[in-house]
């Protein structure tokens, strides 16, 4: 998940040694969030883990005592940003790129598109954007 946002009360585990197999189709994406240290601990005992230890270890971004409410403020925050920009933020996050020539090709290209102008445009103006909606501002 792009953003982890836990309730108080939610118990975590990576339990599959007590079944006597591994985590093994999750651990990519379990490693690369939490890392060998706590995969160590974790993919090994199967123990299982609160919610604050999960954010300890990277495995979510946000523990909340009002689930729905943290997921509302964060789907709006979402809403907000433009569409085309976020998909090329997670494009870049996935590249891992720290070619300079490449982030400025991306930065200039993004800056003079329709969506980067009306967005600049909006901002100068100190209105909301075209692509958000009422219920997103």
């Amino acid at each position: 998940a792009d953003v982890g946002i836990a309730a108080s009360d939610a118990v975590f585990g990576f339990s599959e040694v007590k079944l006597g197999i591994v985590a093994a189709v999750i651990s990519p994406f379990a490693l690369e969030r939490i890392g060998n240290g706590a995969a160590r601990r974790y993919f090994l005992t199967g123990e299982r883990f609160d919610a604050e230890v999960a954010l300890q270890i990277g495995l979510v971004h946000e523990v909340a005592p009002e689930l729905d409410d943290a997921v509302d403020r964060v789907v709006g925050e979402l809403l907000s940003s433009g569409p085309v920009a976020a998909r090329e933020a997670k494009a870049l996050i996935r590249r891992r790129s720290r070619d300079p020539a490449e982030l400025a090709q991306l930065a200039a290209r993004l800056r003079t598109s329709d969506e980067g102008q009306e967005g600049l445009r909006a901002f100068l103006e100190k209105r909301a954007p075209a692509w958000r909606s009422e219920s997103s501002s």
